[in-house]
């Protein structure tokens, strides 16, 4: 088994996709190929950075044209510099 291991403070994100026909409410199916894509994803890999906000398993939103794609094993990942992470995904209780 092969696994990215990122270096130089970049984070692998893991943006594998489910093959998923979207539709419409009027019958409508919206190709992939013209749906917007999604800027949240899990962490599955962070390089040596010190005092890190991000982990493994974390949930993240990043920037819209961030990172190389690399599909490794018929798994797409998204290899990002660390400083084009906008927000983790805090789960809260609501009061």
């Amino acid at each position: 088994m092969r696994e990215l291991t990122p270096i130089n403070q970049h984070v692998v994100l893991d943006i594998t996709e489910e093959k998923k026909e979207k539709q419409t409410s009027s019958g409508i199916i919206i190709p992939d190929t013209v749906s917007q894509k999604e800027k949240f994803a899990k962490v599955v890999a962070v390089s040596n950075i010190d005092d890190s906000e991000i982990s493994v398993g974390d949930t993240v939103f990043f920037k819209e044209y961030a990172g190389t794609e690399v599909e490794l094993d018929d798994k797409k990942y998204l290899v990002i510099p660390y400083a084009e992470i906008l927000a983790k995904i805090v789960e809260t209780e609501e009061i």
